[in-house]
């Protein structure tokens, strides 16, 4: 399967958006690591054929997360605006959606990746081990740990409610 570009950006661009301001925190960043990753199909990608529509999507983000750690890591980034600033720009379809969505940013890291990619994006255990490039057992635990403490987070605020 090839794409151009343009088709990827209309059909992924979002997902990749998605994916990387789940590991940077900040949308400059994952504004970045979106073109970052198309400049990266069209150099390296398109001229490969991909297996499938799943096989392009899961390569398109196992790139972009890869590149927002990268950039997560980078010295400049602590220069950046904090994405609790960006929070009023977010569209939620339900208010409660915004708790949820700072709660799963709380979370570090290897959690709050494998959280979006198994929620937000719906793949399986074996499909974000073999985009994170993780055993499936590694996800699987660091799923259900991270399941844990959004449950603990969520309780807290819960409890703190009434």
């Amino acid at each position: 399967m090839r794409a151009s570009v343009d088709e990827v950006f209309q059909k992924y661009g979002d997902r990749i958006f998605s994916a990387a301001f789940s590991v940077c925190r900040n949308r400059a960043d994952a504004d970045d690591v979106v073109q970052d990753t198309l400049i990266r199909y069209y150099s390296v990608g398109a001229g490969k054929d991909f297996e499938s529509e799943a096989h392009l999507k899961a390569w398109l983000l196992r790139v972009a997360i890869n590149r927002a750690k990268d950039m997560a890591s980078s010295f400049w980034r602590k220069q950046k605006v904090e994405w609790e600033e960006y929070m009023d720009e977010l569209p939620f379809a339900e208010p409660e959606d915004s708790g949820l969505f700072e709660a799963v940013m709380g979370l570090p890291e290897k959690y709050r990746t494998v959280i979006h990619l198994f929620y937000y994006e719906e793949y399986t255990v074996e499909e974000i081990a073999h985009i994170l490039r993780r055993p499936g057992g590694t996800v699987k635990s660091q799923l259900n740990r991270g399941r844990t403490l959004l449950k603990n987070i969520l309780q807290e605020g819960w409890n703190d409610d009434e």
